[in-house]
């Protein structure tokens, strides 16, 4: 059995930077463990899984090399421009069902833009010991929706932070944010993710989910340029509606392949 693989740069607009994902698209699911084990295999933050739909759209299902999770951003933008890029070309939009909603990515000029929830954090205790597992940072705001959310003075921080992956592992909620105004952007971040193998993500539209809302309400302004300052880097240019983020973004063709399954 032969299954198309796709690996696309996500959140960039050349390869090598922003976030990897690797997509499949299929007739039909495979069992869950052979998708797990694909993505393992694959050993991206994500890979994505998608089946056309009655409703004239795509199903569709995220692996960690861990686990599966309920959103993630950068491998739908990779799903996106496979599709009206490549698979579907005349198309402006393609709908996916998702484990969170329904999602949507469009074209807008360049750009494609993703239709994602918005998930505010609220501040919460900020636990014992963070600032050292932070390398000696001390946050001066600490809350939590899915993701927690760590908020530092300025981007040198959040580039100076070492974390201990195994004090994240521990914490409640899904891995931790850490943020502060961006030097060449309005908001500088990075994410780490351990609880589900990944230690730190490169770019990550979920983690944006909470980051906009907050920004754009401390900014006052419903427009953000994202940065997320990992090694490979990448932007998001968002905007705050109501209960939606709309996050644009690139997304470059790296690599074509098949997987052959026994």
């Amino acid at each position: 059995m032969q299954i198309p693989i796709y690996q696309i740069d996500a959140f960039t607009d050349k390869a090598f930077g922003g976030n990897p994902a690797a997509v499949c698209p299929l007739d039909d699911w495979l069992p869950d463990e052979t998708m797990q084990s694909i993505a393992l295999e694959n050993n991206l933050s994500e890979t994505a899984f998608f089946v056309a739909n009655g409703g004239g759209g795509y199903d569709l299902r995220w692996f960690t090399p861990a686990a599966e999770v309920d959103l993630c951003g950068h491998a739908t933008l990779a799903t996106g421009a496979l599709l009206l890029e490549t698979l579907t070309p005349d198309a402006e939009r393609v709908r996916f069902e998702t484990r969170s909603g329904t999602l949507e990515v469009a074209r807008d000029g360049d750009t494609l833009v993703m239709d994602f929830p918005a998930l505010p954090a609220a501040p919460v205790e900020m636990p014992a010991g963070l600032a050292e597992a932070l390398g000696g940072h001390e946050p001066n705001a600490y809350l939590r929706a899915v993701k927690n959310m760590a908020v530092f003075d300025d981007e040198a921080t959040v580039l100076a932070i070492e974390p201990d992956f195994d004090f994240i592992a521990g914490l409640d909620g899904m891995g931790l944010i850490v943020t502060a105004p961006g030097d060449a952007s309005d908001c500088a971040s990075r994410y780490f993710a351990p609880q589900v193998g990944i230690n730190e993500d490169p770019v990550t539209g979920s983690a944006h989910c909470t980051i906009v809302p907050y920004w754009a309400e401390r900014l006052g302004k419903p427009e953000i340029h994202a940065r997320q300052v990992s090694a490979r880097g990448g932007d998001l240019y968002c905007r705050i509606d109501g209960e939606r983020v709309a996050m644009g973004g690139r997304a470059v063709m790296f690599m074509t392949g098949r997987i052959e399954l026994p």
